[in-house]
């Protein structure tokens, strides 16, 4: 049986991973968000591969890069809000919102309270 010719469009890149011999070729998937065809291409699949990543993309690019824009950046300013703390009665800022049914602590007594 002779060896199977591909058109540019079928481009496919061989590589070994683990001593194993592995081939990936371009995939057409449909953006979740969107519902535009996006290529996850054979170089992006090894890298995935490579990472050990499980799952394929399920967004094109472009929404990635809206999703990623749309989410507080990592060290950023968060959202605060005012509490009283249940052990001095000072008023203090946390990062969630505080409910009736739980105590809510100022830095220095939940620092105080976790050394104990």
């Amino acid at each position: 049986m002779g060896a199977k010719t591909r058109s540019a469009e079928e481009v496919t890149d061989i590589i070994y991973l683990g001593g194993f011999l592995n081939m990936f070729e371009d995939k057409t998937l449909v953006c979740r968000d969107c519902g535009a065809e996006f290529v996850f291409t054979a170089g992006e699949q090894e890298f995935y591969a490579e990472k050990g990543f499980q799952n394929e993309p399920t967004r094109c690019k472009a929404c990635r890069l809206a999703r990623k824009a749309s989410r507080p950046a990592a060290g950023g300013a968060r959202e605060m809000h005012d509490a009283i703390c249940a052990n001095c009665g000072k008023p203090t800022q946390v990062p969630f919102l505080p409910r009736e049914d739980r105590p809510v602590y100022c830095s220095e007594c939940y620092a105080a309270m976790r050394s104990i």
